[in-house]
């Protein structure tokens, strides 16, 4: 073929052979994870094997399984049988692993039995990233969302669920009941074959109706009155699109609003957010060494105790509260036109009139007071402020928090653009990444460890793209 550019001939032979580090480039991602690896204390991290026994077959060294699956991950091959393939027809692979070519089977038991090693690793590399003064500020966004597991929604069953199921079942076994009735009655009008399938399928379905009687009694001993068959830990959450779930888990992560780094993450089988905040912060600040960092959320991390536990950690948490009452939609006063006097312990009524304190209750472990002025009754202004005889104002014993709180999200009317555009597209990256069927592992250790994976393999793509594959290869190197 005339004028084109030609490859090499296959069956040409050379006299000095090609060497494999001339495959690779000196910008080459394969470097960092190579370099990376190799600055670990693999043994203090906990990886069992990174001492080599006296006596037995030769194993494998864990930095090589451990540069396979950062490999992977970094270029969306999560499975085993795949990084198995791509170990003995990669060029990259063969270059970080020296051409060794485990099977499946060991790189799977690497990522099975080093669970927390793996975890460990990828703190590690959140480490070096503050290092290089990558987290700078203090401030992250924290959001959580869903993602699969293995469990399918047919496999995941809870009392609601199996009731549904069994009426389901039953309707079928009354609609082939008629179905035999009628053939009684004209037994010209059916075939035996017909007759003996309507037969199999009733049995069916009765021992359908045993299995879903046996797991009722199940659920009955289980914390949360949930069941999964196929992954025990996963459970079904609801999520954003109105009437729709999945099961599986609920992942937080905490990114830097400046360089969009994961700083730390965490999965869980809860199905909300509420609880979560406090937690990530303090990791968070556990990573970064600073006491006031700035945690910006959205409503769903709105909870009175978690905030305070915030400000007593030192974090400084940003969280808009969800607006819950009607009265605004009805036209009516709702408690932000109640003006707070804190020297005389009172509120102040949109009318002008004071609501002393009246006596205080405990409301979900919550200590909250109570007030309502005496005019109520004779106020001209009273059909804008309750149905009832007196209106009552609800105050949490720790309602400052929520308002020194309300008063730096004022001054930044920005918080809701800055918390989507940090960490909203981290998930999407995230679930691209994962394809359609998110996790691959099963229980909540393994899911764990898989997530670090994927957040190792975010955070190393992040940096190569900040400061360079060779600026990154020598921040380590130093």
């Amino acid at each position: 073929m005339k004028r084109f550019i030609e490859g090499v001939e296959r069956t040409q032979s050379t006299l000095f052979p090609t060497q494999l580090d001339d495959y690779v480039t000196e910008d080459n991602p394969v470097r960092v994870i190579d370099v990376f690896v190799d600055t670990l204390n693999l043994r203090a991290l906990g990886f069992e094997g990174s001492v080599p026994a006296d006596t037995g077959r030769p194993s494998y060294h864990p930095s090589t399984l451990l540069k396979i699956y950062i490999y992977g991950y970094l270029n969306r091959i999560q499975s085993s049988r795949r990084l198995e393939r791509e170990t003995q027809r990669n060029v990259e692979l063969m270059w970080l692993t020296n051409r060794l070519t485990p099977d499946f089977k060991t790189i799977a038991d690497f990522r099975k039995d080093s669970g927390q090693a793996i975890r460990n690793v990828c703190r590690q590399f959140v480490f070096l990233c503050h290092k290089l003064n990558m987290f700078d500020g203090g401030e992250v966004a924290i959001d959580g969302s869903k993602f699969k597991a293995v469990n399918n929604r047919d496999k995941n069953y809870t009392q609601r669920k199996i009731k549904a199921r069994i009426e389901q079942v039953e309707e079928s076994i009354s609609r082939y009941l008629e179905e035999l009735e009628r053939a009684d009655r004209q037994p010209e009008l059916t075939t035996r074959p017909r007759i003996e399938h309507i037969k199999q399928k009733i049995a069916s379905f009765k021992r359908q109706i045993e299995e879903f009687n046996s797991l009722a009694k199940q659920l009955q001993n289980t914390p949360d009155q949930q069941l999964s068959e196929t992954d025990p830990d996963a459970r079904s959450m609801a999520t954003s699109g109105r009437g729709t779930g999945m099961v599986g888990y609920n992942v937080q992560t905490a990114v830097d609003t400046r360089h969009h780094l994961i700083v730390a993450h965490e999965v869980t089988n809860v199905g909300h957010d509420r609880t979560q905040l406090a937690d990530m912060a303090g990791q968070v600040q556990e990573i970064t060494g600073e006491t006031e960092v700035i945690a910006i959320a959205d409503r769903g991390y709105f909870s009175g105790l978690t905030i305070l536990a915030c400000e007593q950690r030192g974090a400084i948490p940003l969280v808009p509260k969800p607006l819950t009452s009607n009265n605004r939609a009805r036209g009516m006063f709702d408690k932000r036109d109640f003006i707070y006097l804190a020297q005389s312990d009172a509120y102040l009524c949109p009318a002008g009139h004071k609501a002393p304190w009246r006596f205080r209750t405990i409301e979900n472990d919550m200590a909250i007071n109570k007030y309502w002025p005496s005019a109520c009754p004779a106020c001209e202004m009273k059909a804008k402020c309750t149905t009832g005889d007196y209106r009552r104002i609800s105050r949490w014993e720790h309602e400052d928090v929520l308002e020194r709180m309300q008063r730096r999200m004022d001054e930044r009317p920005e918080l809701a653009m800055v918390r989507r555009s940090t960490v909203e597209h981290t998930f999407g990256t995230l679930k691209a990444w994962m394809g359609a069927t998110h996790f691959l592992m099963k229980t909540l250790p393994k899911v764990r460890t898989e997530m670090s994976l994927h957040v190792l393999a975010y955070n190393m793509k992040r940096m190569m793209q900040i400061i360079g594959t060779v600026g990154l290869v020598a921040a380590m190197t130093r």
